[in-house]
């Protein structure tokens, strides 16, 4: 898997209590070994007892959030750090318009770089703009809150 792309599974491809039951089982292993900064090792259910799958601690505790999303319905997705998006990409991950987008590119809300004639925009720089985006909007619905006190509307 290259740097353009992420991994994704939409949802209802896995079975939600198939998640669920795979969910209870490493959340019980990862409570259980808190305290252990050692690999974790998965015995494949393939009847060889010799036979296990060893996973770095932080890649099991993606794996126990990604199952929390698979066990509720939901989709998810994996995208590497430095992966690159396309302009449409970007948008559906924004839920905006790709004119919208681009309009936010051009003004220099987010970085962008040009391949040839197209705009790539880099996933860091795209998490960025939405955390950046959500404490704006935090902090106006903190200032409304405010606002509605002094006058007394609450």
């Amino acid at each position: 898997m290259g740097t353009t792309a992420g991994r994704k599974l939409e949802p209802g491809v896995v079975d939600a209590a198939d998640a669920q039951r795979a969910l209870r089982r490493i959340n019980d292993y990862l409570s259980r070994t808190a305290q252990c900064e050692e690999d974790v090792r998965v015995h494949l259910e393939t009847g060889a007892d010799d036979e296990a799958l060893v996973l770095p601690r932080p890649v099991a505790e993606m794996f126990a959030s990604m199952l929390a999303a698979l066990a509720n319905g939901q989709g998810v997705q994996i995208m590497p750090v430095d992966a690159e998006l396309t302009t449409q990409q970007a948008a559906d991950m924004l839920n905006v318009s790709r004119p919208y987008l681009i309009g936010l590119l051009e003004s220099g809300e987010i970085p962008f770089r040009l391949v040839g004639r197209h705009r790539r925009i880099r996933f860091a720089d795209l998490h960025q703009y939405l955390r950046e985006d959500d404490a704006r909007r935090k902090g106006a619905a903190d200032d409304l809150m405010e606002l509605d006190q002094k006058l007394g509307l609450l």
